[in-house]
C-alpha cells in the first residue's frame, strides 16, 4: 500500500515503460455470469506479467448504472457488484505487485451517473447543499437551450430537468451529467475519492476525457466549423455526427483546467512512484498534450487520437512526429495504436486481411518511439475488429449512429483464451455480454502460446527484448529525412544510439543510410525482420524494419 508524505519519491517506472489496458467486461469472467470481473483480472495477470508489460491500465468498475458500461459512475469509492468487491480490488492490487506490476485505475472525473447522490440532491432544487454541483442554466426566452453546445453522443448537450425549471449539461449520455467544476467544493470532493484509491495501493490512473473538466461560465457558443475531415482520427470527429461540426472553443478545453492539474498532481506527489496519463479529444491535440504535461506539475504523460485513426504511411507519420516533436517538445507521450473507443489496429491498418507482418511492424514501431506505450487487450493477438449484428450491440453510442457509425462494441468483445472451449475460454456461462467473434478463436492464446512465428510470441520477445535498450525506453528521437515508404529515425540516450527503420508498404524498398551509420551493427534480437544492409542502403522487403546500433 503506499504511503502519503508531503514530497514522495518517484522513479519514473513509467518513463518507457508498458502499460496494458484491461476491458473488465471483457477480460476474463469468474463466476459464470457473462460478464469480466476483478477476480477474472487476478486469474489472468501472469499473462500480462510473462508478456512483459510494467504495468496495467484497467477501465472502469466502479458502482455504476452502466448506461455507457461504467463511465457513468454512481460511486467513485466502490465496486459495482458485478465485478466484484472491495476485497476483489485489493487481491487483485497485491496479485498485481507480487508480479512486479503497477495498478492504474480509469477515473472519470468529468462527469457523474444522474443516479449519483451528488446529482439526486442537486436537481432536487435551486437552493440545496449541491445546488451548483453540476452545471445547470436557464432557458432563453423561447424554451430553447443556453447555447449551440452538443453532444458528443448525438443531439444537444443540454437535457431539460422538470424538477428544477433548468437546463443541466451533458457532454455525453443524458444520462451522463456534468460536474461544475467552477465548484470549489466538487473539486475537493473529486480530490477526495482519487485519494481513496491511493491509499489502497493503485499506483497511478487513467484520467478520462481529460480536457473536459471545465466549462466557459459564461455559456458562450462555439463557432461552428463546416463538415469534418471524414479521416480524422478522432472518434468524436465524425461525418456522421454533428459534434465534429464546432469548434469546440467554450465547452472544453479551457484554460481553468490548469490549475485543477496541478492540484492533482501536487495530491499524486505525495505518494511514491504514481503517475496519470490523461485521454484528450481536442480540436488541437498535440497544443493540449504540451500544455498539459510541461512544466512537470500537471499530467505525466498524455495521450491524444493521431495514431488512432487509419493514416498509417510513412508520410503521414513522419509529419505527425515531426510535429509533435516541434510543438510538445519534452512532455512525454504515451502512445497507443488501439483502445476501447476505436476500431481496432489490426482492422483499421490491415483491412479485413491484415498481412502478420504489418502487425508485427506496427507492434516494433510502437515499442521504438520515445514515450511510454499502451497496449489494448487482445492487441497481442492480432484480433481484428469483430463484426455484430446490430441486435447485438450494446454500446449507446452505436445503437444511435447505427447503420453507418457502428459504435464500439467491435473492440470490446471478449478476450479469446483457449480455442476450442465455449465462449473461447471467456466465460462458462451460457451468454457473453457480447459474442465471442469467431475469427478470433483462430489467435486465441493457446493457440499463439510458445509458437515462434505467432504475433503473441512477437509481442513478448520485442517487450522483453526492449527492457534492456536504454536509448528505446529513454532516449531522444530525432527523425530522418522524410521517404515515401520508409520511415526512420535516431535514438540516443547517451550510452546507445540507434537508427530504427520501417518501411510501412507492401512492396520493397530502400533507404540509403545518413554519413556515419554505413558500419553500423544490426542489432540482436530477432525482433526487426525483412531488412538487409548493404552498400550503404537498407534494402526492406514489404513491412519490413530494421534497428542499427552505432558501435
Amino acid at each position: 500500500m503506499n504511503h502519503p508524505s508531503p514530497q514522495a519519491p518517484n522513479n519514473g517506472w513509467w518513463r518507457g515503460g508498458v502499460i496494458y489496458q484491461i476491458y473488465p467486461r471483457s477480460f476474463q469472467d469468474s463466476n459464470g455470469d457473462g460478464i469480466g470481473d476483478l477476480p477474472g483480472i487476478t486469474q489472468r495477470l501472469d499473462h500480462i506479467a510473462a508478456l512483459g508489460a510494467d504495468g496495467i491500465w484497467i477501465s472502469p468498475f466502479f458502482k455504476s448504472p452502466m448506461k455507457d458500461f461504467g463511465y457513468d459512475v454512481s460511486d467513485y469509492c466502490d465496486v459495482d457488484p458485478m465485478f466484484g468487491t472491495l476485497d476483489d480490488f485489493r487481491a487483485l492490487v497485491a496479485r498485481a505487485h507480487e508480479l512486479g506490476l503497477k495498478v492504474m485505475i480509469d477515473q472519470v472525473l468529468s462527469h457523474t451517473s444522474d443516479q449519483h447522490p451528488w446529482f439526486v440532491e442537486s436537481r432536487s432544487s435551486q437552493d440545496n447543499p449541491k445546488a451548483d454541483w453540476y452545471v445547470w442554466a436557464d432557458a432563453k426566452d423561447d424554451g430553447n437551450p443556453p447555447n449551440n453546445w452538443l453532444s458528443i453522443f448525438g443531439g444537444s448537450a443540454w437535457q431539460w430537468d422538470t424538477r428544477r425549471c433548468q437546463y443541466y449539461l451533458h457532454n455525453f449520455l443524458t444520462s451522463q451529467p456534468d460536474l461544475n467544476f467552477h465548484s470549489p467544493q466538487v473539486q475537493d470532493a473529486l480530490l477526495a475519492t482519487v485519494k481513496f484509491w491511493l491509499d489502497l495501493g493503485v499506483d497511478g490512473y487513467r484520467l478520462d476525457t481529460v480536457n473536459f473538466f471545465f466549462h466557459d461560465a459564461l455559456l458562450r457558443d462555439n463557432p461552428g466549423r463546416g463538415a469534418p475531415d471524414r479521416n480524422n482520427p478522432d472518434p468524436a470527429v465524425n461525418p456522421f455526427n454533428p459534434y465534429g461540426w464546432q469548434r469546440h472553443v467554450y465547452d472544453k478545453s479551457r484554460p481553468e483546467n490548469l490549475p485543477f492539474l496541478q492540484r492533482l498532481r501536487a495530491l499524486l506527489d505525495q505518494y511514491p512512484d504514481t503517475t496519470m496519463v490523461g485521454e484528450i479529444g481536442d480540436d488541437d491535440g498535440l497544443a493540449r498534450v504540451a500544455e498539459y504535461t510541461a512544466g512537470g506539475d500537471k499530467l505525466h504523460m498524455a495521450y491524444c487520437f493521431d495514431l488512432l485513426g487509419e493514416a498509417h504511411d510513412a508520410p503521414f507519420l513522419h509529419g505527425f512526429l515531426g510535429r509533435f516533436g516541434e510543438i510538445v517538445g519534452d512532455g512525454w507521450p504515451c502512445w497507443a495504436l488501439s483502445n476501447h473507443d476505436v476500431v481496432r489496429s489490426a482492422t483499421r491498418w490491415g483491412g479485413h486481411n491484415p498481412d502478420p507482418r504489418l502487425l508485427r511492424l506496427a507492434a516494433t514501431f510502437q515499442a521504438s518511439l520515445r514515450g511510454t506505450v499502451c497496449l489494448y487487450q487482445g492487441e497481442e493477438l492480432g484480433l481484428p475488429e469483430a463484426e455484430l449484428r446490430y441486435e447485438d450491440l450494446q454500446d449507446p453510442y452505436g445503437i444511435t449512429m447505427w447503420p453507418e457509425f457502428k459504435g464500439r462494441d467491435g473492440c470490446r468483445t471478449p478476450m479469446p483464451w483457449s480455442a476450442d472451449t465455449p465462449h473461447a475460454g471467456f466465460t462458462t456461462g451460457d451468454k457473453p455480454w457480447l459474442p465471442v467473434a469467431e475469427p478470433h478463436r483462430a489467435l486465441a492464446v493457446d493457440r499463439q502460446q510458445g509458437q515462434a512465428g505467432s504475433l503473441l510470441s512477437h509481442f513478448t520477445q520485442l517487450l522483453h527484448w526492449r527492457r534492456g535498450q536504454p536509448a528505446l525506453r529513454h532516449g531522444r528521437m530525432t527523425l530522418l529525412p522524410t521517404h515515401p515508404q520508409v520511415l526512420a529515425f535516431e535514438r540516443d540516450d547517451g550510452t546507445q544510439r540507434l537508427l530504427c527503420a520501417f518501411n510501412f508498404s507492401d512492396t520493397p524498398a530502400a533507404l540509403a543510410l545518413p554519413e556515419g551509420w554505413a558500419q553500423a551493427t544490426p542489432l540482436a534480437g530477432g525482433v526487426a525482420t525483412g531488412a538487409r544492409v548493404s552498400d550503404g542502403s537498407v534494402h526492406f522487403d514489404p513491412w519490413g524494419c530494421v534497428f542499427l546500433e552505432m558501435g
